[in-house]
């Protein structure tokens, strides 16, 4: 049986070893719950090999044959997260970061950095940028995970000096993670005698932002400062807007207390003059969405449902279009019908 699907698989593959590579890679994920995944996905990974170049598949060697303690060493710990074992998670990760030298410093001549996604890598060339020689951090060395991990730990532990150190080392290798930033927002939100660090760095994570989630947050640490700075009605405009993206029913009766308490009373109209007035922004750069439309076609176009569906879906929770609603319906439906395909 598992043969006739090998041979189909052949037939798909041309002379681009880069698009053989992406191809064979989606089949792992189609094939994985067959009744022959074992023998489908060896063979499919033999294929795989055979399209690296003879450095590529000296590297790979090199990096399978290492003991990998980053790697190791953060599964540990989020195994421990997971099951709310925080203080255990710090102990483990406490001792691994003092204990090993400092990797992938940048130099005179190389700055390091990694990425979660192809998204955040445009987004950091089109906005930051990179004056010496970048250098990619392995993608099997997750030291951004780590040390944010380590951060969010010593943040729960009100350990802040700590976990304002780890957290900046995790933003020089990823300095366009929005998801880094909102977390030292929340430090310099607990430490600081003034805001003035929370809403720089919040400022900082609407520009990167890429996700409803993500926005949401920023809107409502916005509402937060312009309460402590006195501007209620802006605050209750921030608090608003954020419902655009998130229905948070605490952001919900927060606006209902202040409406009350002020006797505010603001449309959508107003508060977005009153946004746009401190120049805060009402939309996310067009440069990041349409890249999440560019890289979910593309790898429609590859048939990796997956990666397309993560990147509509963001897509989806910024810009709440129906038009990206229905492709990810159609989407699924695909996925569901290659799934169901396998199984019988």
């Amino acid at each position: 049986m598992y043969q006739k699907v090998i041979e189909d698989i052949k037939r798909n593959l041309g002379s681009n070893n880069e698009l053989n590579r992406r191809y064979l890679i989606s089949q792992i994920e189609i094939y994985k719950t067959h009744e022959d995944s074992t023998e489908i996905i060896k063979e499919i990974s033999r294929m795989i090999w055979e399209c690296l170049t003879p450095e590529e598949q000296e590297e790979f060697e090199r990096i399978v044959n290492e003991e990998n303690p980053i790697k190791e060493t953060l599964i540990e710990a989020e195994f421990y997260i997971q099951n709310n074992d925080y203080e255990t998670a710090l102990e483990k990760l406490d001792t691994f970061i003092k204990s090993q030298p400092q990797l992938y410093e940048n130099d005179e001549i190389n700055e390091y950095h990694s990425f979660s996604n192809p998204l955040e890598e445009l987004i950091f060339n089109e906005f930051i940028g990179c004056e010496k020689e970048i250098r990619y951090i392995p993608d099997n060395q997750p030291l951004e995970d780590l040390y944010y991990a380590y951060g969010f730990l010593l943040r729960n532990a009100a350990r802040l000096e700590e976990a304002e150190i780890a957290l900046k080392e995790a933003l020089r290798i990823n300095p366009v993670s929005a998801k880094i930033i909102l977390e030292l927002c929340d430090i310099y939100k607990m430490k600081a005698p003034t805001f003035n660090k929370f809403y720089f760095y919040t400022m900082d994570a609407l520009r990167y932002a890429y996700s409803g989630y993500e926005l949401a947050q920023i809107y409502r640490n916005l509402g937060f400062y312009y309460y402590e700075e006195n501007n209620i009605e802006l605050a209750v405009s921030c608090y608003r807007y954020s419902l655009k993206y998130e229905n948070d029913p605490f952001t919900q009766e927060r606006i209902k207390q202040l409406e009350k308490s002020y006797n505010i009373s603001l449309d959508n109209e107003k508060c977005e003059e009153l946004m746009h007035y401190k120049h805060i922004k009402l939309e996310v750069d067009s440069f990041i969405t349409e890249n999440l439309e560019k890289l979910a076609m593309e790898y429609e176009k590859d048939n990796l449902l997956n990666q397309s569906l993560f990147f509509y879906r963001l897509l989806y929770s910024i810009t709440k279009e129906n038009r990206i609603f229905e492709k990810i319906k159609k989407l699924d439906l695909m996925q569901r019908k290659q799934k169901k395909n396998l199984i019988i």
